[in-house]
């Protein structure tokens, strides 16, 4: 079959599988991220981001002194303010490398990758089809409206939550998670709030059966 010179025009509330809401912001396939995945992503790429700068093992000075009599205190870099305030700055900019994954109705909807949909819209691009999706071609791997307001909220969670990050950073990150910590113990008040802390991302098949034999085969060696 020939693709190419044909011409295929796409309803943005077909192929993009627009969920229909009460809301205006839903009546057009939007639906923002609500609270609890926000906060989910803001504790993963938090994270994430500490766990990158967590590598180094420099010893760092602070204080100040006029006459630099007074010796200055050495601490660990991967334990200081220092490492917490670069880790936090742009924090919220790592939310634009994710997509909205149309196909998924959960909170997993918000990841990062390609979406299953515009994979299938790019291979049909690639085969000479012209697909018209009502935004220019240029703009279609652009971070969608929902994450863009996901980035903002981030912000907003950051600059009202400074203190309980701070306070989970330098005393209980060895004994919890930053989502545990911040979401289902400050962010999330009620337990159905917290729904979303649950969903993961489900293994395509072939990795399941893969870490089955690997499991299996851990078993025969012991």
């Amino acid at each position: 079959m020939r693709f190419k010179g044909a011409t295929i025009i796409v309803g943005l509330l077909v192929v993009l599988q627009l969920a229909k809401g009460d809301s205006p912001e839903e009546e057009q396939g939007v639906r923002y991220a609500n609270r609890c995945e926000a906060c989910k992503i803001l504790s993963a790429e938090l994270e994430a981001r500490l766990g990158e700068t967590g590598k180094s093992h420099d010893v760092i000075e602070i204080g100040y002194s006029v006459d630099d009599v007074k010796p200055k205190k050495r601490t660990e870099y991967r334990r200081s303010e220092l490492r917490l305030l670069e880790s936090l700055e742009n924090v919220c900019e790592r939310v634009l490398e994710y997509n909205l994954h149309k196909e998924r109705s959960d909170s997993t909807r918000f990841a990062k990758g390609m979406s299953q949909t515009f994979q299938t819209l790019h291979g049909l691009v690639d085969k000479g089809v012209k697909v018209d999706l009502g935004i220019p071609y240029e703009l279609w791997d652009k971070p969608p409206v929902e994450v863009t307001q996901m980035k903002t909220q981030c912000e907003n969670l950051l600059e009202e939550y400074e203190e309980t990050i701070s306070d989970w950073y330098f005393k209980h990150q060895d004994e919890k998670s930053l989502r545990k910590h911040l979401c289902e113990d400050h962010v999330l008040k009620k337990q159905e709030e917290r729904e979303c802390l649950k969903e993961q991302l489900a293994l395509p098949e072939a990795k399941k059966a893969k870490k089955h034999e690997k499991s299996k085969g851990d078993k025969e060696e012991l």
